[in-house]
């Protein structure tokens, strides 16, 4: 069935209305960020779980925290370390005596938002437990799978300047991450702000839900109605064909990259009020949606070059669609 063009505008509004909530709602709580906050809804809007790398005490594990109390979801927390174990994740089968029968008790995935503090401070065969759960939303115990509930989303973090007792995530793992998020510090006057407003009591005490699931999942498969022209999607996959044959780059993007920047597209045109995506929005979100997804050369590394910088001088070299112009 055909699609109108009030439909469409109507899908707009919806989408719009729900990211201004939310991020209205975590900038009680998350001051002076507005660009984290709406590549958090961009990715919970995706169904993309988030990688958040930045030093100690930006707010990290708060933002994860407010997030799951806007949405009104189930949160549970799992703080990462060197011993655990995959089922310390996952769940286990215990032996009932009474039954005679083993019974699978579940883990802490089995949630909406899973919060996967200092991810990498895991050994691989711990941080493995995630992968299909990310991915397919299920999860395997003792030969048995499990469906998780939905929406299911993992906000990950990570100390970049610690790297004593850690384990550097894998790429099959970095590359199922919908985006990578550096928070940075706040602003002077932010900064005074936050200190004022957490003088007596932390403002996520008193914070409600302003979206239901269910309002989650609708925006979620209306959003996939935004259009993206054929200009369009060549250029997204001319920026990842690009970063594949960029000398400082030694592993480029996979096909999934090409399609979360277009599914970020789409839903960043819709939090803007558009029901088109335009190259602006590309160019805005490929930095969060790639900059994990490569791996630079040694050599790179020597001049002082990273994933982000790399980027960007990528997309200064790629064609823009209607920005390339000739001479008579």
């Amino acid at each position: 069935m055909e699609i109108t063009t009030g439909e469409i505008m109507e899908t707009v509004e919806n989408i719009q209305n729900f990211s201004k909530q939310v991020i209205g709602n975590l900038s009680k709580v998350f001051i002076g960020k507005k660009n984290v906050l709406e590549l958090v809804v961009v990715s919970l809007l995706a169904q993309g779980h988030i990688l958040i790398d930045d030093v100690p005490g930006v707010g990290k594990t708060m933002l994860a925290k407010a997030l799951a109390k806007s949405v009104g979801c189930k949160y549970k927390r799992i703080q990462f370390t060197p011993d655990m174990l995959p089922s310390d994740i996952t769940g286990v089968s215990i032996f009932d005596q009474s039954t005679k029968k083993f019974e699978f008790r579940q883990g802490p995935i089995f949630t909406n938002i899973l919060l996967a503090d200092e991810i990498n401070r895991a050994t691989p065969k711990t941080q493995s437990a995630l992968l299909e759960a990310m991915e397919e939303k299920q999860t395997t115990v003792d030969g048995t799978t499990y469906a998780l509930s939905q929406p299911f989303i993992v906000i990950a973090t990570q100390n970049p300047i610690e790297y004593e007792g850690t384990f550097p995530l894998p790429e099959a793992q970095l590359d199922r991450f919908f985006l990578k998020i550096q928070i940075g510090y706040p602003a002077l006057t932010d900064e005074i702000k936050i200190i004022q407003e957490q003088k007596i009591a932390h403002p996520i005490e008193t914070l409600n839900s302003v979206v239901t699931e269910e309002e989650i999942l609708v925006n979620q498969k209306i959003v996939r109605e935004i259009f993206v022209s054929e200009l369009i999607n060549k250029y997204v996959v001319q920026i990842i064909r690009n970063t594949r044959e960029n000398k400082d780059i030694y592993l480029g993007c996979s096909p999934r990259g090409s399609l979360a920047l277009s599914r970020a597209g789409q839903i960043y045109a819709a939090m803007s009020g558009r029901d088109y995506v335009t190259p602006d929005d590309i160019k805005y979100l490929a930095v969060p949606v790639l900059s994990h997804r490569i791996i630079i050369q040694p050599t790179a590394r020597l001049k002082n070059l990273t994933p982000n910088v790399i980027l960007t001088d990528i997309l200064f070299e790629t064609d823009v669609p209607g920005g390339k112009f000739t001479q008579d």
